[in-house]
């Protein structure tokens, strides 16, 4: 698992999915809890939702064959799940899902 979050890069691995996505979502509630982040400037007004607070990224390794899938965690708290490492395409949770099972439904 890489997290990207602010100007701090971390990485860390698991034996297993499951692993990774329990640490996923602590990681993501750790982030939440520090507040929504505020709305800026920067050639255009950006609300608070549009900005990414911190990008969750899972591998399931291989350098060629391998899978990412992850999460960015919205400046309003919001979850955006997604696949792919240099295009990122955006994925929706199965039915009755959430942003977790799409992550998890991705890399199985």
């Amino acid at each position: 698992m890489t997290v990207r979050h602010g100007s701090n890069v971390e990485s860390e691995g698991f034996a297993s999915l499951d692993e990774a996505i329990g640490a996923l979502k602590r990681r993501v509630d750790e982030i939440r809890r520090e507040g929504p982040l505020e709305g800026m400037n920067a050639l255009r007004d950006y609300e608070s939702g549009q900005r990414v607070n911190a990008r969750l990224e899972l591998s399931s390794g291989g350098l060629f064959r391998g899978r990412e899938a992850g999460l960015d965690v919205m400046g309003n708290g919001a979850l955006v799940p997604y696949v792919g490492s240099v295009r990122k395409r955006k994925i929706e949770a199965p039915e009755g899902g959430s942003a977790f099972d799409a992550v998890r439904q991705a890399l199985a």
